[in-house]
């Protein structure tokens, strides 16, 4: 194999695991959002109920792919508003890493031991999934409607 096509067929190899990351199936992730639901609904800014759930978390409407701690009227606790101020956005790979250990996800993405998340709740698979659905609900420029 040349140097050339080496490299080429490292690229695509180390590619593919991050492709399929950003995969995830809406439809799956709907069924797995239940887990979900106990803490928080999804409800559009036009007053819709999506999926009827708590409101010890946020609803999350439009939060995929925007800035955290941005649903208006929602007290969120100290560490989410810290991560928030530093830039903190759901990507699918923050979110997945926050939903997976959300104080250990913002304790590293703040740089402070000390700030704690109100989230207890460790979602352990299906992440990409829920994302995936929570992108198919509200994407598309709907971040920060709710």
């Amino acid at each position: 194999m040349t140097l050339r096509a080496t490299t080429l067929f490292l690229a695509a190899t180390l590619a593919a695991p991050a492709v399929a990351q950003e995969a995830g199936d809406p439809a799956a992730g709907e069924n797995l959002f239940n887990r979900c639901k106990a803490c928080h609904m999804i409800q559009s800014p036009d007053g819709e109920m999506i999926v009827r759930g708590g409101q010890v978390g946020p609803n999350l409407y439009g939060v995929i792919g925007g800035p955290a701690a941005e649903v208006e009227g929602f007290r969120y606790g100290d560490g989410i508003l810290k991560a928030a101020e530093m830039g903190l956005e759901w990507t699918q790979e923050n979110f997945v890493a926050y939903s997976q250990d959300p104080q250990g996800f913002l304790r590293d993405f703040t740089g402070d031991s000390g700030v704690r998340s109100k989230m207890a709740f460790r979602l352990q698979d299906g992440n990409e999934d829920i994302y995936a659905y929570l992108m198919q609900v509200a994407g598309d420029g709907a971040a920060g409607e709710s």
